[in-house]
């Protein structure tokens, strides 16, 4: 799932090559994914609409058109953007089209058809639950430790669940609470009414740093191939059976929830009972 890292990254490459270009013609290649809730034709409602500004927000992105339209962007587990040349092969994935005046043709893919696209007025934000009810984006500012503390006492689960809900901070998925919590040395089941004052701490700066860090050193990978997953500056997450890049020890990898977590156990010690 891309998640603030890489979608802030993506929003970047955009905005220097989509913004201020008007949209000639779009196409719904494939139902399910997209939710037009304006009550229009999509693809005759959105045709000759300039794309004004995009922002981030959390792991989703918000494509402000002309005429009081928006196009907001939840890739979910499969989703992603790619800018194309029109007569590029269009893949199986492929679930919506936008032709540009530029000439290229921007094009949203979804191999399971997991993410969603919406299609709407900026006063209908608020029917967007994964949009509205978000915590603090975790690239904006750094909340101070105490606020940090104070979001996190009415959450009762397991840390990294707490991390990945978006409530606290948003922008924080599956890879990227492996990394912090592994940089954090925290076990990622303790629930986080078991955390010491001290991995609180550790907690509160590794949110922020991880992801921060993570967003440069893609800024200088990514290049104009926002279309793939970039995982390979990940220390831990997907390394199963690899050595921690810490104490040499092999990397654990434990499914739930169709989620893999990725750790260390002698770097993040804990059980998964009574944690």
């Amino acid at each position: 799932m891309p998640e603030a890292p890489d979608l802030q990254v993506v929003k970047e490459y955009l905005v220097r090559c989509v913004v201020d270009r008007k949209i000639l013609k779009a196409e719904e290649r494939k139902p399910l994914v997209l939710r037009n809730m304006t009550g229009a034709g999509f693809s005759g409602d959105i045709a000759g609409r300039t794309i004004n500004s995009i922002a981030r927000k959390g792991k989703l992105l918000i494509f402000e058109l002309s005429g009081e339209r928006l196009l907001v962007v939840s890739p979910m587990l499969t989703g992603g953007l790619r800018l194309s040349e029109p007569s590029e092969k269009m893949l199986a994935s492929v679930i919506l089209t936008f032709d540009l005046d530029s000439g290229v043709q921007l094009r949203y893919f979804d191999q399971k058809k997991m993410g969603q696209v919406y299609y709407l007025e900026p006063l209908q934000r608020e029917e967007i639950v994964r949009l509205e009810n978000q915590g603090p984006d975790v690239l904006d500012n750094p909340m101070e430790l105490d606020e940090f503390k104070l979001g996190l006492k009415p959450f009762r689960g397991e840390v990294k669940g707490v991390l990945t809900r978006g409530q606290l901070v948003s922008g924080i998925g599956n890879a990227y609470a492996d990394e912090i919590l592994h940089d954090a040395s925290i076990y990622p089941f303790k629930k986080v009414g078991r955390l010491s004052d001290d991995e609180l701490v550790r907690l509160h700066h590794s949110v922020y740093t991880v992801t921060a860090n993570a967003t440069k050193l893609l800024r200088s990978i990514v290049g104009d191939s926002i279309h793939k997953k970039h995982r390979e500056h990940l220390r831990v997450h997907g390394r199963k059976n690899e050595q921690c890049p810490r104490c040499g020890s092999k990397i654990t990898e434990i499914r739930t929830n169709r989620k893999e977590t990725s750790y260390c156990r002698k770097c993040q010690p804990g059980l998964l009972i009574n944690n």
